[in-house]
């Protein structure tokens, strides 16, 4: 079996470490890359105890510096890259637009959008040169539909949707396939840490939801790993929606 390289940014904790722990035990070389330092090396952690390979790179998607240092990492370490997992984001602000800070909206923009970017445009270049491989962007509910107190949020995340789809087109005869994942509620550190600030989001959140309750990270992995893989080789320009039927309302 052809070991493939695989970058996974935001992999220090949530739908990122579940993504990563379920390519290595495929048999993929796991570069996880975050800005948590501590949670990139558990991670690290985690694969290497179970017989994979990985390895950490501090990385801060909003760096163009970081991003090609990330993707040289890869490069060097495994000598290729076949696959990335573009997951990296932070979220809403919960305010309504006209209390969101300039520095909020550039925050957002440039972390969820303009990072999701800079992965795509180094990890390509890097793909144009031996052959091909496979994307997959984190865009979310958010960025399907509206989204109440998230404006900035929601318009990055619309923004990755259409990099996405535009990206595939321009790559798709070249043997790249770039596709997005769309998650609704997802049971992350972030996400229970909210709740347990306010033990009454949990209930909001999960009537959000029509199959009634939060997907675990392991479930948006599994999406994003398929859509990473040649089980989906006819599969470019998708967003797929896993959200629990949060966005057919």
């Amino acid at each position: 079996m052809t070991v493939r390289t695989i970058i996974m940014t935001g992999a220090g904790s949530g739908i990122g470490r579940a993504a990563a722990l379920l390519a290595a035990r495929g048999g993929d070389a796991v570069v996880v890359a975050d800005v948590n330092e501590d949670g990139g090396e558990q991670t690290v952690a985690a694969i290497r105890d179970n017989g994979g390979t990985a390895s950490f790179i501090r990385t801060d998607i909003a760096q163009e510096a970081d991003v090609q240092a990330m993707v040289q990492h890869a490069l060097s370490r495994y000598g290729q890259l076949d696959g990335a997992f573009n997951n990296a984001a932070i979220p809403q602000c919960a305010k309504p637009v006209h209390e969101v800070t300039l520095a909020e909206w550039r925050r957002n923009i440039d972390i969820n959008l303009t990072g999701t970017f800079l992965c795509m445009k180094y990890e390509i270049a890097a793909m144009l040169e031996t052959g091909g491989g496979a994307i997959v962007n984190t865009s979310s509910g958010a960025g399907l539909v509206g989204f109440r107190m998230g404006g900035e949020y929601s318009a990055s995340k619309h923004g990755v949707v259409g990099l996405t789809r535009s990206a595939a087109l321009d790559y798709a005869a070249l043997g790249i396939r770039i596709n997005a994942i769309a998650p609704g509620g997802v049971r992350t550190p972030m996400v229970t840490a909210c709740f347990a600030a306010d033990p009454t989001l949990e209930a909001h959140a999960t009537a959000m939801h029509p199959i009634g309750r939060l997907a675990e990270p392991e479930e948006l992995a599994d999406a994003a790993i398929w859509l990473l893989s040649d089980r989906s080789s006819y599969v470019t320009g998708a967003c797929l929606a896993v959200d629990g039927g949060y966005t057919t309302f």
